[in-house]
């Protein structure tokens, strides 16, 4: 995400939400040329311009430099007719930057991600996790994306102006990515014990906030932002769950560090600087969005490599 689990596209979007309150931004002044990280001090979010920079400003820096993002919450386990339950404690890192292209006339938003399982009740790191509905123990394969690169654009399918509601000083941008597509990196016939269905199926909901008079600051480069995040999908591949019914609901509140690393949790800071020190920094170099990974690209590359070393049938499963 940007502080979490970014999405690959954005196939809706099709008109702007706009609430009472944000009846005078039509008349202030707008940003300037595009890729100007200065402005007159007024923006109008109804100006394709202004609108995507003002979301940058939440997610990025403009001026730039590396913005990181940790996220925390929880992951649970819904099946129909039978329960929810709360299978994880969750926290990730995101790692971002923005550079603008003046050959392509947009920006390009590089970004990797890190999304750790933890146990909801000591809030550590897992390794290994006895799934609930299978009695069985398995080997945790936490969210490692990296690149997971995006490209904000005046045109295309996401597209600027984006939806957002103005209270008095606060801004909030509502995204809804409803993904449904045949481009599934695991399919059933080839990973029956790891793939849930043949269509690949999520939903991420946003709600990124932060303050106009910051936001509207020329001064200001990179605003304080707070984003909720949630996210329906399909069951993970290390549960080794198949095509049972069900389905994984994430649950997480997002928030850009101003103080850069310092700001995430300690226990998980150390961590990563041990585990996965890369993730820590943003990619420096643009690969473009054809090298994404997610969830299941990646556990496909790690299921192959096993298989290819023997391993038949259960390859997450672990001895008690």
């Amino acid at each position: 995400m940007n502080a979490g689990l970014s999405p690959l596209s954005f196939p809706w979007l099709s008109r702007r939400n706009v609430m009472a309150g944000a009846a005078g931004m039509a008349a202030m002044g707008s940003f300037g040329g595009a890729g100007n990280a200065q402005n007159s001090g007024g923006l109008n979010l109804e100006d394709p311009m202004d609108n995507m920079n003002a979301l940058l400003k939440l997610q990025a820096d403009l001026s730039g430099e590396q913005v990181i993002g940790g996220f925390g919450g929880y992951a649970w386990g819904w099946v129909p007719g039978e329960g929810n339950k709360l299978l994880f404690g969750t926290y990730g890192i995101g790692a971002s930057r923005i550079e603008w292209s003046e050959e392509d006339q947009h920006y390009r938003f590089y970004h990797r991600e890190v999304l750790y399982y933890l146990d909801p009740k000591t809030g550590e790191v897992l390794d290994t996790w006895l799934n609930p509905f299978t009695d069985r123990k398995v080997e945790v394969l936490h969210i490692l994306n990296d690149p997971v690169n995006r490209i904000y654009s005046l045109k295309g399918p996401f597209s600027p102006p984006y939806p957002y509601q103005v209270v008095g000083d606060d801004l909030v941008f509502q995204i809804d990515v409803f993904r449904a597509e045949d481009k599934n990196p695991m399919k059933r016939d080839e990973f029956p014990l790891h793939a849930q269905q043949d269509l690949y199926q999520s939903a991420e909901l946003w709600g990124i906030y932060g303050r106009m008079s910051e936001i509207n600051n020329p001064d200001v480069t990179t605003a304080t932002s707070h984003t909720a995040w949630a996210r329906v999908g399909m069951w993970l591949p290390f549960m080794e769950m198949g095509n049972r019914p069900g389905m994984m609901v994430y649950h997480s509140q997002s928030f850009k560090m101003m103080d850069g690393v310092a700001g995430l949790d300690p226990k998980i800071r150390e961590y990563t600087e041990k585990n996965y020190p890369k993730y820590l920094e943003a990619p420096t170099e643009w690969t473009g969005l054809a090298q994404n990974e997610n969830t299941w690209s990646y556990s496909r590359k790690i299921i192959e490599q096993r298989r290819s070393e023997g391993r038949t049938g259960s390859v997450f499963g672990v001895e008690s």
